[in-house]
């Protein structure tokens, strides 16, 4: 391992280096394939481009876990419960720390089930390299709008639901997984105490991406695969904390489940629903918060 002959720094950014390069790698065939998916917009060959897209990301990903090993090793506690499966589509519901949290998903689901998509902020799409590469795997860019934002202007109102809409009919075509992160934010103690959060270790979750995605993909998803991720030695950690090896241990608790019925329906036209919906979700956040404080306080014992 390189951080047995190397100082932390140099680690740090031999590693990013590193990322950077495989990335580099890695986006030139996504964005050849992209190109031909627009090119040619034919059901058939999408499939195939898509297929080939989410191999290449996939990849991508492999390669960078390759990277993070040889420049420290970590420390991975991971239980997961439930038989996963490539061929399947799922909900993918996590708590949100850190810009980490997105790394280690994709390390620990990568290849055990389908890709991973995110919904992204509109902005990320300037991100440098990156946010042409989500584009080019179809992950959907939200752009958000405030409650005085649709008072006053009514004619946006539903936007978020339009490009939700337009996003999942693309991922009717072959198994993915649609991850979210229902705190909407990641955690930290301020945003914590401003919102008056019930929850010890969490901040209160939001159920209209969710929401969403069961009203429009209700026939496809019917499992939901429930993560808590925990850093017990730094619980908000940097990308450069896991670049320069000062992140040292992480905890991934998985639970496959089925959604149940109650909540499949129209999440848009009823408020019932609505609320049927967030219920569901508050009673996964209030297992989940047991689980976290569980795992700290076995961490503090020892």
């Amino acid at each position: 391992m390189l951080s047995r002959i190397m100082p932390r720094f140099l680690i740090g950014t031999l590693s990013f280096l590193c990322h950077v390069v495989n990335t580099l790698f890695w986006v030139v065939p996504i964005f050849l394939f992209a190109f031909f998916k627009i090119l040619l917009p034919l059901h058939a060959v999408r499939k195939i481009l898509d297929n080939l897209l989410n191999a290449c990301a996939s990849n991508w990903i492999t390669c960078n876990g390759f990277i993070i090993k040889i420049s420290k090793p970590i420390s991975w506690d991971i239980d997961i419960s439930g038989e996963l499966s490539t061929k399947d589509w799922y909900l993918v519901m996590a708590n949100h720390q850190s810009w980490v949290d997105i790394l280690v998903l994709q390390h620990v689901f990568n290849r055990k089930i389908p890709f991973l998509k995110f919904f992204l902020k509109q902005q990320l799409i300037w991100v440098p390299v990156l946010g042409l590469a989500w584009w080019a795997l179809d992950f959907p860019f939200m752009r958000r709008y405030s409650k005085s934002y649709i008072k006053k202007n009514p004619h946006q109102k539903g936007k978020d639901f339009e490009t939700t809409k337009k996003a999942c009919e693309k991922f009717k075509t072959i198994p993915i997984s649609i991850m979210n992160f229902s705190e909407g934010t990641r955690f930290t103690e301020a945003k914590h105490a401003q919102q008056k959060s019930p929850f010890n270790n969490l901040l209160k979750p939001k159920a209209g991406g969710i929401g969403y995605v069961l009203t429009l993909m209700g026939d496809e998803i019917d499992k939901v695969l429930d993560v808590t991720i925990d850093y017990p030695n730094h619980h908000s950690p940097s990308f450069w904390d896991l670049m320069t090896g000062k992140l040292d241990k992480i905890v991934v608790k998985a639970k496959l489940m089925d959604i149940p019925e109650h909540v499949q329906g129209s999440y848009i036209e009823s408020s019932q629903q609505r609320k049927k919906v967030q219920q569901w979700i508050n009673e996964l956040w209030l297992a989940k918060d047991r689980t976290l404080t569980e795992i700290r306080s076995t961490e503090d014992k020892q």
